[in-house]
């Protein structure tokens, strides 16, 4: 039996694989509420075979979006729109599927990724004031409002409404988007928040808005709702946010109840220094899986069925997240179950369509 067709417990569900698909933004939505685009693009990846969805960072207030056409949560009727999308996919696939909650933080209000990318002054007709620990941009972005106290407490209230309109929607999980040089992010690493109150400074304080955050997402739901955290194991910058904190965090992450540590890294500063090739997050995640008892799901340039089967044996992680890899083949999990001899459940839809030869690999 392979392993990474072996079923395995997130939380509160029973996960058929241990294949997931990662959040990927698809700037695609309109004020926030998902397009025809979003039904196509999420009912395509639940018929993957991959046993988890996740829908891209939906930002819980406005200013929160990454660029003006990303998903939000921020109002009911978010919520009842993605219920929509959620019915849909779910009345025939029957992968789990998540939502990662976010805010952008610094890096958001930007144009889109094809037109540029390029940062959006508050002024701008798709622009607005982007908010931060500090005043201290990414780059040569437009500068940062820097949080008061009560604008912390607003956007913590922010990601609880979100929290609770996910249930609503039908989501199985809610991810809380840690990672990446967004907001959660900035008050992490002490590149990005050079506060002096109960936010900023040493360790404890710089993870207080992410653990206060998790702590009331987890209390908010029922206990029905897998609660994770994404987190950037690195910012790959001398003096920022390492490993050994992203250990801690986890540790103490793990003892408020998470359910699941999502491992990624980098996307705080421009100074990051990545060494990109196959695997090459996937230390950091084998370094917090020997340190929890918490399921880490690794992600990053793990494109082959026997690299991510390799990754489970040799215990470096729990469950394997595909990005690119699956937008570029969104019947990878199909792929890989022939290639490693195992089967996969998909629509009845489907059945007829498997190669001559290799029929018994699908159920």
């Amino acid at each position: 039996m392979s392993l990474l067709f072996s079923p395995k417990k997130l939380g509160p569900h029973q996960l058929d694989n241990r294949i997931i698909v990662a959040p990927m933004c698809q700037y695609s939505a309109q004020e926030g509420y998902p397009t025809a685009w979003h039904t196509m693009h999420y009912g395509q990846l639940a018929l993957s075979g991959a046993s988890l969805v996740i829908v891209e960072a939906t930002a819980v207030e406005p200013r929160g979006r990454i660029s003006y056409k990303d998903l939000g949560i921020w109002s009911d009727q978010h919520g009842s729109e993605l219920k929509k999308l959620v019915d849909n996919v779910k009345q025939y696939s029957s992968a789990k599927i998540g939502i990662q909650i976010a805010h952008a933080g610094r890096k958001a209000s930007t144009d889109l990724p094809w037109n540029g990318g390029a940062s959006l002054a508050p002024d701008s007709p798709n622009g607005w004031q982007k908010v931060a620990p500090s005043e201290i941009p990414f780059g040569k972005n437009h500068q940062p409002h820097a949080l008061a106290i009560d604008e912390i407490e607003e956007i913590k209230q922010a990601f609880v409404d979100a929290a609770r309109r996910a249930e609503s929607a039908g989501f199985d999980v809610i991810e809380i988007h840690g990672a990446h040089g967004y907001l959660l992010h900035e008050f992490l690493s002490p590149l990005s928040n050079h506060r002096t109150d109960q936010y900023g400074g040493d360790f404890n304080n710089r993870s207080r808005l992410l653990v206060d955050v998790f702590v009331a997402v987890k209390n908010a739901v029922s206990d029905n709702v897998c609660v994770g955290v994404r987190i950037s194991a690195t910012d790959w910058v001398e003096g920022g946010w390492d490993l050994e904190s992203a250990i801690a965090l986890t540790q103490h992450l793990e003892e408020l109840g998470c359910h699941y540590i999502h491992v990624s890294s980098g996307g705080l500063s421009e100074k990051q220094e990545i060494k990109l090739g196959p695997n090459y997050q996937v230390p950091f995640a084998q370094a917090i899986y020997n340190e929890t008892q918490l399921p880490v799901i690794t992600v990053g340039l793990i494109t082959e069925p026997e690299q991510a089967e390799a990754i489970l044996l040799t215990e470096q992680a729990d469950f394997i997240a595909l990005g690119r890899g699956i937008l570029y083949d969104p019947r990878w999990p199909w792929h890989a179950a022939e290639k490693l001899k195992q089967t996969i459940k998909v629509a009845p839809q489907y059945l007829r369509c498997a190669p001559h030869g290799s029929k018994d690999f699908f159920k």
